[in-house]
């Protein structure tokens, strides 16, 4: 399937939203006292962490593959990248269409993500150092019946666009939103639904200190790769920026801002105390953010991304004694 990269238009993201609801329900968006209280304004926490992936990637494979198997009826089999919640959505359309799923993942990626998509049906192979070593090993294995499934393509974003227009359609007046970037399906998916709507909300995009490569290029204007140490926020650990998303980032965000791994656990042990929702590092990211940023933030209505919620019982259990 070409992926010649054009954001989606409005029928394009419905169009999509209706495969992404054969899988899924919609998602919540919340407000929580204690949240308000510790930014100082209004908030609103989209809660992409309650898909039956425990991550809006949920949403990543459904139109894709939906559209793959009526173009492409001769494939047998899917293969993808990821460092988890991209490779559980794709097995997730996988195994509802009938196909065989192979994922590769860094070595050392997270022991849970792991295990759950290979209780998704997906056949794992840990390879590479890092997300860009593991899908270039995966890109090498699409053949004549096996596709490779990317994480960023315009299906993919009209299917991740779902989650903003149930979030935009319920609090149509959002000032500001701010949304993780790891390869930039969810900035970009925000950016085209705002875009649909009409709305004037600003949309940030948040990388982790540990892993700039989206920030450093955003203040460049140019892609400028950077290398990954962050513990906690594998699901923005991204080395190299995607083209087409870097120009989407470069044309429609507000600002990309950088948090730091403890900003990161800061935030996932304020969501336990003040809402007892798991969040991951990288869904934490943008509350981290927005704590940051909240003298600026003051008198404005606000959202944040909690993205998804899978990290690693033991991870977590250190976040929350305050280990790291």
């Amino acid at each position: 399937m070409s992926n010649d990269f054009a954001l989606p238009d409005l029928r394009q993201i419905d169009a999509a939203s209706a495969a992404v609801y054969r899988l899924l329900a919609p998602t919540p968006q919340y407000r929580w006292p204690l949240l308000e209280a510790a930014l100082g304004t209004t908030l609103w926490v989209k809660h992409e962490n309650h898909t039956p992936t425990g991550s809006f990637k949920a949403r990543t494979a459904a139109a894709y593959v939906d559209a793959l198997v009526q173009a492409q009826p001769h494939i047998k089999r899917l293969v993808t990248a990821t460092r988890g919640n991209h490779g559980q959505a794709v097995a997730l359309a996988a195994a509802r269409y009938g196909l065989a799923c192979q994922v590769f993942v860094p070595v050392g990626n997270s022991i849970e993500k792991n295990a759950a998509m290979a209780a998704q049906g997906a056949g794992l192979i840990e390879i590479g150092a890092d997300f860009q070593a593991a899908k270039d090993h995966a890109m090498s294995h699409a053949d004549a019946s096996t596709h490779y499934v990317p994480s960023l393509h315009p299906l993919i974003v009209a299917g991740v666009a779902s989650y903003w227009m149930e979030l935009f359609r319920a609090v149509p007046d959002l000032d500001v939103a701010y949304v993780p970037i790891g390869q930039g399906s969810g900035f970009s998916a925000a950016i085209a639904a705002k875009l649909a709507l009409g709305l004037r909300t600003q949309i940030v995009g948040v990388v982790s200190d540990h892993a700039p490569a989206y920030a450093l290029s955003f203040q460049a204007r140019q892609a400028i790769a950077a290398e990954v140490s962050t513990v906690l926020a594998d699901g923005v650990a991204c080395r190299v920026p995607d083209p087409a998303s870097l120009a989407i980032v470069l044309e429609h965000a507000h600002a990309v801002v950088r948090v730091h791994d403890t900003e990161v656990a800061a935030a996932m042990r304020l969501y336990f105390s003040a809402t007892h929702n798991v969040i991951e590092g990288a869904g934490a990211a943008p509350l981290a953010a927005a704590l940051r940023d909240r003298a600026a933030l003051a008198g404005k209505r606000v959202a944040v991304i909690a993205c998804g919620g899978n990290v690693d019982t033991a991870l977590f259990a250190r976040v929350l004694r305050g280990d790291l």
